[in-house]
């Protein structure tokens, strides 16, 4: 007797794009992250008999003692970039894991492009997915770019590139981007929650089994999160992100997951016509138009990794034009701002009630490091009173609720920065914002 066909069914659930919770019915919010409206429809099509792994098939390993297991000291290989070698850990780790994320338009293929240019002795592919081969040449060609080395494919079947690439073996695969490639065996289009996860899980296979180096691109949803289900950023070794407007001409690269060397290390680059080049001394940079004679700016060093940064903050005070005062800042968390004139009003009493207050940070970069808060105070109330700081003069320290200057990390280096740029008069922690306060309005 015949045995009767098992016809499979498609299973249907809806996934959250932001932590990757799965659930059999939509929901407006995700009970996982508390994240609202992330949830859309997956359709998972069950793989053939033939495509699966049967049970006296799969390998077993027995475990064993850490100790017994020789340490692997990993291969690197230089980037061309200094600054991109250093938010590495050193530069690209053999057999690596790579995920470089950023807005459209801010360098991710730009510097991608350079990298495999200047690894040309090695052996690179670079897939794209989103551009033609005639659009790539011409920025090659623009970048100065030697292109006899750089192999391109536009194969965007993973399964397919898998296949060529466990075949040729080459050094380094980039993904431009991880949004256009897919499993033609699933149903989802490209660029879907479940597309995206299962080709980097083909990705992430051929990096660790074959030991070969693979950098994919992603990109970014409006709050500057990498797109696609979050379970795509523990998947990979390193997350790269660019940070900063396309429109300005720095460009910071920042690690925020990095296991073969330290997170939140940066990298600061000039974006030219050439394409990115790497800043050596950032501070130099930010202090090159700074003007001391003009009021409400202030200096800052903020430490983003192991790198001090001198930085400028500017603060403008003016009478409120409608009944409800503006707050505005760039560059810093506005409600940081927010506290920090509540503090001045209560501490210092110094009235902003009626007073349209802007705070600009130099660069058209976002910082978050505390020790700005002194500086912004300072810019503050030499804007209120309409004159210029002290020259030679830097600012440190994270403001309490109670008026009180607390200590920052690595004062030390800090201070080395400041020094080595010139600066003489420079507040640390150990005094309370009422002493600053009475050197900045002294007449």
């Amino acid at each position: 007797m015949q045995t009767p066909s098992i016809v499979a069914k498609i299973r249907r659930f809806y996934h959250c794009a932001s932590c990757g919770y799965e659930s059999p019915k939509w929901l407006g919010r995700c009970p996982s992250c508390e994240a609202w409206n992330t949830f859309s429809e997956q359709t998972v099509v069950p793989e053939r008999a033939s495509h699966r792994a049967t049970a006296g098939s799969v390998a077993t390993t027995a475990p064993v003692f850490l100790a017994d297991i020789p340490p692997d000291e990993a291969e690197r290989w230089s980037t061309g970039s200094s600054e991109f070698d250093r938010v590495l850990g050193g530069g690209l780790v053999k057999g690596s894991f790579v995920l470089l994320g950023g807005d459209p338009g801010i360098g991710k293929s730009t510097i991608a492009l350079q990298m495999a240019a200047h690894l040309r002795e090695r052996n690179v592919w670079y897939v794209s997915g989103e551009e033609s081969g005639a659009q790539i040449r011409q920025r090659a060609d623009r970048l100065c770019l030697p292109a006899d080395r750089i192999r391109l494919s536009q194969e965007t079947d993973i399964l397919s590139l898998s296949e060529r690439v466990e075949t040729d073996a080459p050094d380094l695969v980039i993904i431009d981007s991880i949004q256009t490639v897919y499993r033609s065996d699933l149903d989802p289009l490209p660029g879907s929650v479940t597309q995206i996860r299962e080709s980097a899980a083909v990705l992430q296979r051929l990096a660790k089994q074959r030991r070969i180096t693979v950098l994919i691109i992603g990109h970014v949803t409006k709050d500057g999160d990498v797109a696609g289900p979050r379970v795509l950023e523990h998947m990979v070794d390193a997350v790269i992100q660019f940070e900063g407007y396309k429109q300005a001409t720095y460009r910071l690269l920042r690690a925020s997951k990095n296991r073969f060397g330290p997170t939140g290390e940066i990298g600061v680059f000039r974006m030219e016509e050439s394409g990115l080049r790497d800043v050596d001394q950032p501070s130099d940079i930010f202090l090159a138009d700074h003007n001391p004679d003009v009021s409400g700016t202030a200096l800052a060093v903020v430490l983003e990794g192991s790198r001090p940064l001198i930085i400028e903050v500017q603060a403008l005070v003016t009478n409120a034009t409608y009944s409800s005062p503006q707050r505005t800042a760039t560059g810093v968390d506005p409600k940081r701002v927010q506290m920090l004139l509540a503090v001045l009003e209560q501490r210092g009493r110094i009235p902003f009630g009626q007073k349209d207050v802007f705070v600009n940070v130099v660069g058209g970069l976002k910082w978050q490091d505390p020790s700005l808060d002194l500086a912004i105070c300072a810019a503050l109330v030499s804007a209120w009173i309409d004159r210029p700081l002290p020259p030679g003069s830097v600012h440190i320290g994270e403001v309490g609720l109670g008026g009180e200057i607390r200590a920052v990390a690595m004062i030390e280096k800090r201070v080395r920065e400041a020094r080595r740029a010139g600066f003489t008069h420079i507040h640390t922690p150990g005094t309370t914002l009422t002493d600053i306060l009475q050197t900045i309005l002294k007449p």
